[in-house]
């Protein structure tokens, strides 16, 4: 049989690292193939590096079939659930797995919905026997507690993956991965600009670590205090129950409030200006 590659499905899950390729050359130079390459039809499923080192080096090897498939989609969810068992998956690379499977069975819910509401209108359903109204619909979980839950993280570190993927350049991404940076941090450092996350993966990870405390204490430094309670009337009367008309004083305060924040907003700007400038010269001095 002619085994194909698929590019998607190869590029589907992230590479090995360098230091994880020679590992599994030596290891199949010393041991051989133990574990058998999984197809689709004669699409390579699962072992794309094993596949790849057998072949250079001439190295027999089995294959099985997974007969369970029937689209794409089936494949790429498989592979998903398959390196989320594996121990050595980091939880960045759980949470990044785990979000295209959200992806996938909310997809799939949601075409589910619409074939089975045109086909209402289209004909009406057959009654129901008994044993089919006693049982309960089977629910497909696509919240993220329950992907999270899944993946074996949380689901806050769920979605600080997700700004991650969204607004991080790729240089930040590649420190996440190479662990670097984490996952909170590099989803506090990907609200900066392009340019400014670049430079700061520039400066290493300490360079890292300081950026992400900055922009946290940036941001409780600026963050608007709640107005106090409004104050009970002085006599107890209770308010009027139809439309009520705020107060002049009332008025003035929420302008100051007004000006407060545009004043806080600039002086945002001047920091964020100002942790530019020291990320340049910290790179310059590097």
């Amino acid at each position: 049989m002619q085994i194909q590659i698929n590019d998607v499905l190869r590029a589907y899950i992230d590479p090995l690292t360098e230091a994880e390729h020679e590992a599994l050359e030596r290891s199949l130079l010393a041991e051989g193939c133990r574990d058998a390459l999984v197809l689709w039809n004669d699409v390579l499923v699962d072992g794309h590096n094993r596949y790849s080192i057998c072949q250079k080096h001439g190295i027999p090897f089995k294959v099985t079939q997974n007969t369970n498939f029937k689209s794409m989609e089936d494949v790429m969810l498989w592979m998903i659930d398959n390196h989320l068992g594996r121990r050595s998956v980091s939880d960045f690379q759980r949470g990044v797995l785990a979000l295209r499977k959200k992806d996938i069975l909310a997809q799939r819910a949601e075409e589910e919905s619409a074939r089975l509401k045109a086909e209402d209108a289209a004909v009406a359903p057959p009654e129901p026997s008994e044993a089919e109204a006693e049982a309960p619909a089977a629910k497909v979980r696509t919240s993220r507690e329950d992907i999270a839950r899944a993946a074996r993280v949380s689901s806050a570190t769920l979605t600080q993956i997700e700004k991650i993927q969204k607004n991080a350049t790729p240089e930040l991404v590649e420190a996440v991965r190479a662990g670097t940076i984490s996952i909170n941090a590099a989803a506090t450092v990907a609200t900066l600009s392009a340019e400014d996350q670049i430079t700061a993966v520039q400066g290493g990870r300490k360079f890292l670590q300081q950026a992400a405390k900055e922009i946290r204490e940036q941001r409780a430094a600026n963050r608007p205090q709640k107005p106090p309670k409004e104050a009970q009337e002085s006599d107890g009367s209770a308010p009027w129950e139809g439309e009520r008309t705020i107060p002049l004083s009332e008025v003035e305060q929420l302008r100051a409030e007004v000006a407060q924040l545009k004043e806080k907003n600039a002086a945002l700007r001047a920091e964020n200006a100002e942790l530019r400038e020291r990320i340049s010269m910290l790179v310059d001095a590097s």
